[in-house]
């Protein structure tokens, strides 16, 4: 065995490209007569490295995140629109355990749009010291479909920012929805009517309620529903919870 093997036996090999440069960086810094200009040379080599690897590192985990990921069922409805979409929760509930797994981290923010009455929601997509910014623009002027005014501002800002975050986390994973049964439902099912949730916009007219009503609050309608979120009530449930707080609202004006 000759003295190059022996050497490699006893010194610990570097486990990435980055950290054998840091080494070598080391090692020459500990020389009084090293040019400063060629040490700031090979540290600006060593971030550039860095950098790369933790793309690659992000890159990867996307890739075998995206693999254990499938169609996500419907669980809702809008009947202006008369469609089927997956509510903020099912999307959540099937994506959360899996990118989170793979080292994933999710935030949002809000940022002004490019124009009056539209708020540009961001998410930050961080992995193993990489992080991507995603951005959707999103009207939020409490307009319906036919272009009344079915919500106050404040609603119409949480209501797109719920929209937005939704369009977001299936462009950031590349998910798409359908009514294929993937285990995501029969699992949802286990805490829904098979009927599935309320719509996004039926939540909206319970969240304008609970506004009016003043002393009501979102808290205490989802702990009195036990559920998570208002989106989470079942569809089944909805014209008995409207009735109640339209009728707790007329007792409160006659009052």
């Amino acid at each position: 065995m000759n003295q190059i093997a022996k050497m490699s036996e006893v010194i610990p090999q570097p486990a990435s490209e980055s950290a054998a440069a840091l080494s070598m960086i080391e090692r020459i810094a500990r020389d009084p007569s090293i040019d400063i200009a060629r040490l700031q040379e090979m540290q600006a080599m060593y971030e550039r490295i860095r950098v790369r690897e933790a793309k690659d590192h992000f890159n990867t985990a996307m890739s075998a995140a995206q693999a254990e990921m499938t169609t996500i069922s419907t669980d809702s409805g809008n009947p202006q629109t008369r469609s089927k979409y997956a509510s903020l929760a099912a999307i959540d509930r099937a994506l959360r355990p899996i990118y989170t797994k793979h080292g994933f981290s999710v935030t949002f923010d809000t940022d002004v749009g490019a124009a009056e009455n539209i708020i540009l929601v961001l998410a930050f997509v961080s992995c193993g010291g990489h992080e991507r910014i995603y951005k959707l623009p999103m009207p939020a002027d409490g307009k319906g479909a036919r272009g009344n005014d079915v919500m106050t501002k404040t609603h119409a800002t949480m209501s797109a920012i719920t929209y937005a975050r939704r369009g977001l986390l299936k462009m950031i994973f590349n998910i798409a929805e359908g009514d294929d049964d993937d285990g995501n439902a029969a699992s949802h099912r286990n805490t829904q009517t098979e009927s599935g949730s309320i719509s996004e916009a039926q939540a909206d007219e319970l969240r304008v309620l609970l506004q009016d009503l003043g002393g009501a609050n979102v808290k205490a309608f989802c702990q009195y529903y036990k559920i998570d979120l208002i989106e989470d009530l079942p569809a089944i449930t909805f014209d008995r919870a409207k009735t109640a707080l339209q009728n707790k609202k007329k007792a409160m004006a006659k009052t």
